[in-house]
């Protein structure tokens, strides 16, 4: 969806709305070549082989995922209790004389299983997409998961689901403290270096363990802002909706941190130790000077990302969070080697997909075209190569380095790729530091004559988009947008619009867009054809548009429609691009990545700590004097070269697809897509234009059952979190009205909630 800077960035992205993005192998570039690529047809034996065969292989792969999360969440249920802390160590010793060591097997129980779920769940998600391709999906009949059980302003918009899995979060922590806490009671221990009694002590051991509870909500932390290797895309869930989780997480992680922190502090100061204590740089066990720096780095980034200032000064926001590096090394020097492997997999794969996505971004490309309209919107239109595929909804990361170098910024594609084959297209509003420099850019560019022009480099990284076409299981569909919030639905009506008719399709589709002034009906440019021209489309389309903050008399769509025409367009010399978009590499190359960078990292362990660490039948003793610092910057030493040669096999992934060029996009193409169809047709007359008020979505629910062609209704709404929340609590009451309904045949109503601001 289209974003400002006020909105995350990199740190990134509700439990929405998932299609598929299935990245394809790069095809010739030439027109000819790409009759010569398309894919031959299949017998219907053959088809129905391929059919059942994906499918068990499929079943086979959620059955790994299933067993590996479960043993994963079994494992941090064990871990509190003294049976298995008797066994682990037990374990460790073993592994001790073998050429694994205590680290290999940490790495191997704790680290490993949610990357080799992060890597099942890519093959899935790529096998998936190649079957859904060929066959059709059949309307949904449980709406029960998605539609939303609690409306409230402090929490937002909650699933059952959601309820379920925070309760058992909760649960866990609660099992957590008290195991740790009851056991600590039972065996009090007095400190060498600290004269305690016994309340100071058993207050100690309080603060002690809230620094467990940090630790597991780190754990989870980085998993729902993943992109290439995301975890949630295994149940439908994209970062961009994730990202709440992210925040939940975090706010939790650095309250329990504080506690912990705060109270440790307390303890010493009352007990005269503190001017002792809180400079130490132990040689071995926690060191708590680092525990205070990463606590006092961690409220750093937590404070900078509250939402009155991420809104308002997002450069802040966006510099202070890539201190997260810095909060992670000082975790590692406090926690432990030990400790980090429980945590390692989120910083495994959020490292990784981050480097992953430096190398996809480069080289840079140029804008093909832009248009600036009335009401300060602009559209870029990007070059891609043909076999780049994406779904409605998908969004990617632009970075302009005229603008600047560091900062990249999310926006929903407003195309489509099975309309076009080698451009895409984003359109940004224009309201902060970054957006009005790239409005003004453009402006510049334009005042300028043809031979002066210069390419406008840009660089990309994405499409990032949902793993199946969802919306196409409804009968009927209520598309539900608050100014920029439309953006990720004009994907949704072109990818209708130009798509085979082998694909089910809403027969009804009603678009609820409601802005604050009359010029920012531009943002609607790209599907003016739709607008004036339904009788070439397969659904029928009517447009409710509601201008809050003006009050024009006789205004219809036809006079808003003119706003269209006063758009200014930029044309660049498509020769000065050198690459286009060619998107992620697909899940399967990526998951080749991951599970390489895993056997690489646990190889370098293994070496620098058998050439560093005293082992096999040296004394204890000489382990004992190596400083705990030593083996935490051996481990970062191997993930750090495992990452520079998993970089070097991105690399040439990426070289392999881009060493052929890009097409030559002619100007004739680019203009096609300025061209809006000027007859107003007695098409208009089925939309209509409400001037300063809003809309009463009790009323259009009832009116949408009535007509709807179909019992399965679709609502998709994106927009402020006011508008989300009185959406989703008139599908709530439609929903409770329809349990108690004897009618059964009646339309039943399905919320999805798009991100809007982050």
């Amino acid at each position: 969806m289209m974003k400002t800077e006020n909105q995350v960035v990199d740190i990134i992205n509700p439990p929405c709305f998932s299609f598929n993005n299935r990245i394809y192998k790069s095809c010739d570039l030439c027109l000819t070549n790409l009759s010569e690529n398309k894919e031959k047809p299949v017998a219907k034996g053959d088809q129905s082989k391929m059919t059942s065969s994906t499918a068990l292989f499929a079943a086979i792969l959620k059955l790994l995922i299933i067993f590996l999360f479960a043993a994963w969440v079994s494992l941090w249920f064990l871990k509190p209790t003294q049976i298995w802390t008797r066994k682990w160590k037990q374990l460790e010793n073993s592994a001790d004389n073998t050429i694994f060591g205590y680290y290999g097997l940490s790495f191997a129980v704790y680290t490993f299983p949610i990357i080799a779920i992060a890597i099942i769940g890519l093959l899935l998600l790529d096998l998936k997409a190649g079957y859904q391709s060929r066959s059709a999906r059949s309307p949904s009949k449980s709406n029960f998961f998605s539609n939303p059980q609690v409306v409230n302003s402090t929490v937002g918009i909650l699933s059952i689901i959601e309820i379920l899995v925070a309760f058992l979060f909760i649960v866990f922590l609660a099992w957590t403290y008290y195991s740790r806490i009851s056991a600590d009671f039972k065996k009090l221990v007095p400190y060498k270096s600290l004269k305690l009694n016994t309340w100071q002590l058993k207050y100690h051991r309080v603060a002690t363990r809230f620094g467990l509870l940090s630790e597991a909500c780190l754990a989870l932390l980085l998993l729902p802002i993943l992109r290439g290797l995301a975890v949630f895309r295994i149940l439908g869930i994209q970062f961009e909706a994730s990202v709440r989780y992210h925040t939940w997480l975090g706010t939790a992680m650095i309250l329990f941190a504080t506690i912990h922190g705060a109270s440790t502090l307390l303890v010493w100061g009352i007990s005269h130790h503190i001017q002792d204590e809180i400079w130490k740089w132990q040689k071995t066990g926690r060191i708590y000077l680092a525990g205070e720096i990463a606590l006092v780095v961690g409220l750093v980034i937590w404070v900078t990302s509250l939402p009155q200032i991420r809104r308002r000064k997002f450069e802040i926001f966006y510099y202070t969070h890539h201190f997260y590096a810095i909060f992670l090394v000082f975790f590692l020097f406090h926690g432990g080697d030990r400790h980090f492997y429980t945590v390692f997999p989120g910083i495994f794969l959020f490292t990784l997909d981050k480097l992953i996505r430096i190398i996809q971004s480069s080289p840079k490309t140029t804008l093909v075209s832009a248009r600036i309209f009335p009401g300060k919107a602009v559209e870029l239109i990007l070059p891609k190569d043909p076999g780049l595929k994406y779904n409605p909804t998908s969004v990617i990361f632009l970075k302009i380095p005229t603008i600047s170098h560091l900062q990249w910024h999310s926006f929903s594609i407003i195309s489509s790729s099975r309309a076009d084959d080698h451009i895409l297209s984003v359109i940004i509003k224009c309201e902060g530091w970054w957006t009005n420099s790239l409005y003004d850019l453009i402006h510049a560019e334009l005042d300028k004559t043809q031979d002066k022009r210069k390419g406008i480099p840009v660089a990309i990284e994405g499409p990032y988009g949902p793993s199946s076409l969802d919306f196409l299981r409804y009968d009927t569909l209520l598309l539900v947008a608050g100014g920029s919030g439309i953006t990720p639905f004009l994907s949704i009506l072109t990818e209708a619009n130009s798509a085979n008719s082998k694909r089910r399709f809403p027969s009804r589709i009603q678009l609820v867009y409601v802005i604050k002034k009359a010029q920012d009906f531009c943002l609607l440019h790209s599907i003016s054809h739709l607008l004036l021209n339904q009788s070439t489309k397969s659904f029928h389309l009517n447009l409710k548009l509601f201008v809050t903050r003006e009050t024009q008399a006789g205004v219809g769509i036809r006079e808003l429609l003119n706003e269209f025409f006063k758009a200014r367009t930029l044309q660049v010399n498509s020769v000065c691009s050198n690459y286009a978009a060619y998107g992620p590499e697909s899940p399967s190359w990526m998951a080749a990545i991951a599970g390489f960078c895993s056997i690489t990292f646990l190889i370098f362990l293994i070496f620098l700590n058998h050439i560093i660490i005293p082992s096999g039948k040296r004394s204890k003793l000489d382990k004992e004097k190596t400083p705990s610092w030593v083996v935490d910057l051996l481990l970062i030493a191997a993930f750090v070269l495992a990452l520079a040669c998993s970089a070097s096999v991105a690399g040439f992934l990426r070289w392999r697809r881009m060493r052929k060029g890009i097409p030559k996009i002619s100007h004739r193409e680019i203009e096609a897509l300025d061209l809006s169809s000027a007859e107003a047709k007695n098409a208009l007359e089925a939309h209509e234009v409400h001037f300063g008020g809003r809309p009463n979505f009790k009323e259009i629910f009832g009116k949408l059952r009535n007509e709807s062609g179909g019992p399965n209704i679709g609502v998709l709404v994106c927009g402020p979190e006011s508008m989300k929340e009185s959406v989703a609590f008139a599908c709530q009451q439609e929903s409770e009205c329809f349990k108690t309904s004897a009618k059964r045949t009646q339309s039943g109503f399905t919320f999805h909630a798009l991100n809007f601001t982050l």
